[in-house]
């Protein structure tokens, strides 16, 4: 009952507010967080002083900063995304290229897409059905909150994008739906098992990445595409796409897994403010018994684009 009144006493009269009104309430958001309750504060300091050992405190603290104005953009844009409307949706993001990907589905095949938390994923998922033949297919964590979970399905499948919850990836992926699918994966989180991640550097730093994408890329040799989304201005968003590995099978153990991580890694490097730097993304240490694999040199591998 508290759910459903937070929701529509707050959540829903926020969303139907015009990006202006939004941004308001953004910037005082980021004087609460920022100023006030300085919200996790400590974890992306240190996770940015981490990820890029050679810039100064005066650095950090900028990308910090510039991260925090971001993140209170990020939540009320998220929040608009309940009732944006379809035309709004493609107004605030724009793929640059659907034809990479309507290549594949021409061809009648699957793919996979992946990306990270990186600048406006929430708008991306929304939007990213109205603009490509290719039948979305989003994994995602079920929320505990049954209320809320259901208002997140709606939201994000209200155009073209289908919900796959993690406990039924291995069956929805193998799934027919008539026309051919891409299957989302965010290769940026962290594994609750240290032990079945793969182990590789990471901005610097030992990191565990979930091996998922690479599995049913081999397994089902399905195409990999990554997505990079840039930000143009407040509340504005451009994906573009381009295409990792087209056979899959034909790469060594690690190779996916690497030129996913490593498309992310570049992305945060040029405009390091739009990742999600609140995430504990380092809280394992690498097990004694667990290797840490060396970069492969991707120019060895013709059927692969880093």
């Amino acid at each position: 009952m508290l759910s459903k009144i937070s929701y529509y006493l707050f959540i829903y009269p926020i969303s139907k507010l015009p990006y202006p009104l939004l941004y308001l309430i953004a910037d005082f958001l980021f004087v609460v967080m920022y100023y006030v309750a300085g919200y996790r504060k400590k974890v992306i300091l240190s996770n940015i002083q981490h990820s890029f050992p050679e810039k100064t405190d005066k650095e950090h603290k900028e990308i910090m900063r510039g991260f925090y104005r971001h993140f209170c953009d990020f939540i009320l844009e998220s929040i608009k995304c309940f009732t944006i409307s379809e035309e709004e949706s493609l107004k605030r993001f724009k793929l640059t290229n659907p034809e990479v990907i309507n290549q594949f589905y021409d061809k009648g095949q699957d793919v996979i897409f992946t990306g990270g938390h990186y600048n406006n994923w929430e708008i991306l998922a929304v939007s990213i059905g109205l603009q490509i033949k290719t039948l979305p297919l989003g994994i995602y964590k079920p929320l505990s909150n049954p209320f809320f979970d259901k208002k997140m399905r709606e939201t994000r499948e209200k155009y073209r994008l289908k919900l796959c919850p993690t406990y039924q990836v291995d069956e929805l992926i193998r799934k027919d739906y008539g026309k051919p699918k891409g299957t989302i994966f965010a290769v940026d989180q962290s594994p609750s098992n240290p032990k079945k991640g793969y182990w590789m550097m990471f901005l610097h730093q030992e990191t565990p990445i979930l091996f998922g994408t690479e599995k049913y890329a081999k397994e089902l040799n399905l195409p990999v595409l990554f997505c990079e989304i840039k930000k143009i201005k407040r509340g504005h968003y451009t994906g573009t796409f381009r295409v990792l590995c087209e056979t899959p099978q034909e790469t060594p153990y690690g190779l996916i897994t690497q030129l996913c991580t490593k498309a992310v890694e570049k992305q945060i490097q040029k405009e390091p403010q739009y990742w999600l730097w609140s995430h504990k993304r380092w809280k394992h240490k690498r097990p004694i018994d667990m290797p840490l694999h060396e970069d492969f040199d991707f120019n060895k591998f013709t059927n692969c684009n880093s």
